[in-house]
């Protein structure tokens, strides 16, 4: 080991054997080993301080094919342990200065580790997603009236193309009860936007219908923020973003719930991904874990939300 690398953490597991990552590139295309201690084992790769040491990390997350590359690194070799036992996945970009800053946080935090691992136990996290059903586009001003020539009956009995003295001219009537082209956009207009309102309510309402009707069937529930369009690609607006933990026992029926609920609310449309390691509910206290030799403060340099969605969503 040399003082300009660091140690990355994927995971802690109660046993990992490296001849599981055997063809496996892992963070940086490096290879996957094994740190163990107090009984546990935790999945890590040396990295460079200089590409992955806090500062650089902070410039990184500007660059989102590098995120993202990282962050599908990271979750595949997560999701490698998960196939062979209950994981905890740690946060994207957790380093430490050296293997036995990991051996030694194992041994610290073996029995809060020992007792999630318990807890998740062949249970598996699900992703849900909500958006609002797209609306066609509201219509747009009207075009210039000619200024001369005879009048004509326009669509839904509008008159166009009346000349000055004409109904549609200056002198016809152009407020809330009127019959001119503009009367006649701010009645549609109007009527778009009450439309477009009562549309998101009743994509909300539904997700909240959906949320509550799937949550039965969990044994924990986390609500995340909702993203913006420029995380999720969606033009729709997101109504909801929730994750699952459901006993493997249970994944049929909520799947199965899933997509009833979703033909009972034509207003939203549903994403549903997974099963997951259970990334959201297996976390320990992980500020508290880290310490002097912890070689990057994980919350200053990583959106975690967002890159834990970059890098195992299909799609991405």
């Amino acid at each position: 080991m040399t003082a300009d690398e660091g140690t990355w953490v994927y995971a802690v597991a109660g046993s990992i054997r490296e001849e599981w990552f055997n063809g496996t590139a892992g963070v940086a295309g490096r290879p996957v080993r094994a740190v163990t201690a107090a009984g546990l084992a935790a999945a890590v790769t040396r990295v460079s301080l200089a590409e992955f040491g806090e500062e650089p990390l902070h410039r990184h997350m500007e660059d989102l094919a590098w995120l993202e590359a990282t962050a599908r690194a990271h979750h595949h070799v997560i999701e490698i342990v998960a196939r062979h036992g209950p994981v905890i996945p740690m946060r994207l970009a957790t380093v430490y200065y050296s293997d036995a800053g990991v051996a030694d946080l194992l041994a610290r935090r073996q029995a809060e580790f020992a007792d999630v691992l318990t807890w998740i136990t062949a249970r598996t996290e699900w992703g849900v997603k909500a958006y609002a059903a797209q609306r066609p586009a509201e219509p747009g001003p009207p075009g210039p009236s000619r200024q001369a020539g005879p009048a004509t009956g326009g669509p839904a009995g509008e008159v166009t193309g009346a000349g000055p003295e004409g109904p549609a001219g200056p002198a016809g009537p152009e407020g809330p009860g009127g019959t001119g082209r503009g009367a006649a956009y701010l009645r549609r207009r109007r009527m778009a936007l009450s439309a477009k309102q009562e549309a998101r309510q009743a994509a909300i309402s539904g997700a909240d219908a959906v949320h509550a009707g799937l949550a039965k069937l969990a044994v924990a529930v986390q609500l995340r923020p909702l993203q913006g369009p420029q995380l999720t690609g969606q033009a729709s607006q997101m109504v909801l973003n929730g994750a699952y933990l459901v006993d493997d026992a249970r994944s049929g029926e909520f799947t199965a719930a899933a997509q009833n609920l979703a033909s009972q609310y034509p207003g939203i449309r549903i994403e549903l991904t997974g099963p997951w390691p259970p990334y959201s509910f297996a976390a320990v206290d992980q500020d508290a874990a880290v310490d002097q030799d912890a070689a990057v403060d994980q919350d200053a340099a990583v959106d975690q939300d967002a890159a834990a969605d970059r890098g195992r969503e299909p799609g991405r």
